[in-house]
């Protein structure tokens, strides 16, 4: 990714600065749920993805991608995530790809 785009959103990295104690519990509620899944964190990385593409959080894209990627997951397998939902969700989906596959691809 370039420095222009980061991996975590301006709003999210605000929320980690300025609301510190909210983060925190934040973090905590996501590693309980993380430990509690029956999903590895390859599969679980990839559902992520499908989840952000399909309501339109594209936000959450670019650090989930390289979430996957460094779980195991291939190029392939981060745009068939990021597309498995144009049968529920629609063609919107389709406006995650780029910044997944930038985030992908990023050092």
């Amino acid at each position: 990714m370039t420095e222009e785009q980061p991996l975590i959103s301006v709003a999210f990295h605000a929320f980690m600065q300025e609301a510190p104690g909210h983060s925190k519990v934040w973090g905590e509620m996501v590693q309980g749920l993380s430990a509690a899944s029956a999903l590895d964190k390859k599969t679980s990385a990839l559902a992520y993805l499908s989840v952000l593409a399909a309501v339109g959080l594209q936000s959450g894209v670019p650090f989930h991608a390289r979430a996957a990627r460094e779980n195991g997951a291939s190029r392939e397998e981060v745009i068939s995530a990021v597309l498995l939902g144009l049968p529920a969700a629609g063609h919107g989906v389709t406006r995650s790809l780029p910044a997944a596959l930038e985030a992908y691809d990023g050092s």
